[in-house]
């Protein structure tokens, strides 16, 4: 079987269907190399620095590097990509708000074993969430050619929609892509990166996304110094989780709008009329799906 690949003109609403039919979607050659050599750049010191992984699952010839927010402006640009957005909006409208759960580069050594298929919404403490509910929308953008040698992601179609854990290799197939392209995938999906057989190094920026109700996994208030954030527009800023996860999830102070912590001019409105107007929108939705049960 091979992978799915969508072309770069592809609407978030095409992108955003094809995740939820079969877990995943690669849109193919999405940002230039421009961008990405400027990523590159800005990073290179500190994946250099960054520790190879202790166990099989990180990866004991994987490097993982983070804070991209804090650390590459173009990498900013990679995160408020307009399709990307989009398309996690669409797969996550069931929800409130969303936010930014992760940023990462994962530079996979020549030499490296394949990774161990797993879901990635497991990171909330293995909470069984419902098929039907929608956690995440992952992206994998390519930084170099992701080939199948060298150990490109590989997903297992529909598992998505499956209670089914015991995945195989076999089950799998590989997201092989040019540079520049992106992945996009559901928290649901099994995956893993592949094995590294070829003499180069495989890389891909992981910007993960996540409902605003949840704790996100990289701890983006910490992670970006205030003196950066207070630089950063405020639409990057909300989409960090700046903004209330619901109608009252995240405030701050006296039931204050999150981003009053940095542009203390800003009225201090006690609720985010915004906010409040898509949680009722979503009343009916959230009700319907409340009468369907949890099974």
């Amino acid at each position: 079987m091979n992978a799915l690949h969508l072309p770069p003109t592809s609407t978030a609403e095409t992108v955003a269907a094809a995740v939820r039919d079969h877990g995943y979607a690669i849109v193919d050659d999405l940002v230039s190399n421009e961008l990405l050599d400027r990523i590159a750049r800005e990073m290179a010191p500190y994946i250099e620095n960054s520790m190879y992984g202790t166990d099989d699952f990180s990866g004991k010839l994987t490097r993982r590097t983070g804070a991209l927010i804090a650390r590459s402006p173009a990498a900013r640009e990679l995160v408020m990509n307009p399709l990307a957005l989009g398309t996690v909006e669409n797969v996550l409208s069931h929800a409130t708000t969303f936010q930014l759960h992760l940023t990462q580069i994962i530079s996979v050594s020549p030499g490296s074993p394949p990774q161990e298929l797993h879901k990635d919404e497991l990171a909330w403490d293995f909470f069984p969430f419902p098929l039907n509910y929608d956690v995440q929308c992952n992206i994998l953008w390519a930084l170099s050619d992701y080939t199948e040698e060298m150990g490109a992601t590989r997903v297992v179609p529909g598992s998505h929609r499956s209670d089914r854990k015991d995945y195989t290799q076999a089950d799998t197939i590989a997201a092989a892509m040019r540079r520049g392209s992106a992945l996009f995938y559901s928290g649901k999906i099994y995956h893993g990166a592949g094995a590294n057989t070829s003499d180069r190094l495989r890389q891909a920026i992981n910007v993960t996304y996540a409902v605003g109700w949840l704790r996100q996994e990289e701890n983006q208030y910490l992670t970006t110094p205030f003196e950066i954030a207070r630089t950063l527009p405020d639409e990057l800023l909300k989409v960090m989780g700046y903004q209330l996860g619901c109608f009252a999830m995240g405030y701050v102070g006296d039931a204050e709008d999150p981003l009053t912590v940095l542009r203390p001019d800003q009225p201090r409105s006690v609720m985010n009329t915004a906010i409040m107007a898509k949680q009722a929108a979503h009343n009916d939705a959230a009700a319907n799906f409340m009468s369907q049960g949890w099974d």
